[in-house]
């Protein structure tokens, strides 16, 4: 006769009762006893599994909180904001308390968020966590109106838009802006083939053009204020043939026009933002990389630059599949 079984969380099918009785007490208060009762990890000793080495970077990733932010023009704007916070992590040390990062942000979530708001939050968490280093990043879709080029409709163009703060041991604070704006090239050869064709045998023909993105990432120098709108004020004078928005025919009309007037290759396109942000004394420094998403090919055309600061920015850049637009 086979031994009824027992199971520990489900009633099995022969009537018998689990082990473990499962249920939430929701009468439970909690007290200052009981609370001072709980287990804490950073208190177990010997239980760092694997080396026994500093870490450079923990903390959490992705958590969002609507943040307020301040346009150029002074409006205050209420955007979903994703929050990267992470520290160093000294050796023989367990873990953090990730909690108090999150707590940080909530304890300024009336504020008015600027890059110089992070140094006072990357400071009060480094002394909370007890780290030699701290970085925070918050990243949002930044709204702008655009007015279309001939009808005067406008629309709102969104951006992606990260601010970044980096604070060391020393407590030297740097600032960060990452800027994502989208354009449409048109290839300078296929504009030139296309002609030829229509001269030299009355064909018609297309020039091919794709929509692109470039992505800057900016140093904000020690003291100095750039708004997002000044970074997609210099991304536009660079660029010029932006996306569009609202779009009437005229409107269609005048950006084809646009497109033959400001042909070009992705090398063409770094280095018009280079120029560009070089001449901002407010950017210490910078890193641009573009992506052109042929229409031509089954691949794109990517190119990358950097000011070329002595142990600033590098080219070190590889991820263009985060370029698709």
């Amino acid at each position: 006769m086979s031994k009824k079984k027992t199971m520990y969380l489900h009633r099995t099918a022969a009537g018998e009762t689990p082990r473990i009785t499962r249920r939430y007490d929701h009468a439970f208060k909690l007290t200052p006893e009981y609370h001072a009762s709980l287990p804490d990890m950073m208190e177990a000793v010997g239980a760092i599994p694997g080396a026994d080495v500093p870490i450079q970077q923990v903390g959490v990733s992705n958590f969002r909180l609507p943040l307020k932010f301040k346009t150029k023009a002074g409006a205050i704007l209420t955007l979903e904001t994703a929050v990267t916070g992470t520290v160093s992590l000294e050796a023989s040390l367990k873990g953090i308390n990730m909690s108090r990062i999150v707590r940080s942000f909530y304890e300024h979530q009336d504020d008015v968020f600027t890059l110089d708001l992070l140094k006072k939050i990357l400071g009060k968490y480094q002394k909370k966590v007890v780290a030699l280093n701290a970085r925070v990043k918050l990243a949002f879709s930044y709204p702008m109106i655009q007015r279309a080029l001939r009808s005067g409709l406008e629309g709102h163009q969104f951006y992606n838009v990260s601010f970044e703060g980096v604070i060391d041991a020393a407590g030297v604070f740097r600032k960060f802006i990452e800027f994502d704006f989208v354009y449409s090239s048109a290839c300078p050869c296929s504009a030139e083939l296309s002609e030829h064709a229509r001269d030299v045998r009355d064909a018609y023909a297309i020039p091919h053009n794709q929509r692109s993105k470039a992505r800057v990432k900016i140093e904000v120098a020690p003291g100095a204020r750039l708004s997002i709108e000044d970074v997609q004020a210099h991304l536009l004078r660079a660029l010029v043939t932006e996306t569009q928005v609202m779009v009437k025919r005229e409107d269609e009309q005048a950006f084809a026009e646009l497109n033959g007037a400001h042909i070009k290759f992705v090398e063409d396109a770094a280095r018009l933002v280079y120029a560009e942000l070089a001449k901002d004394k407010r950017i210490a420094d910078f890193q641009v990389a573009c992506s052109h998403l042929e229409s031509l090919h089954s691949h794109d055309a990517v190119s990358v630059i950097c000011k070329g600061v002595k142990g600033g920015f590098t080219a070190d850049f590889s991820d263009f599949r985060s370029l698709v637009c």
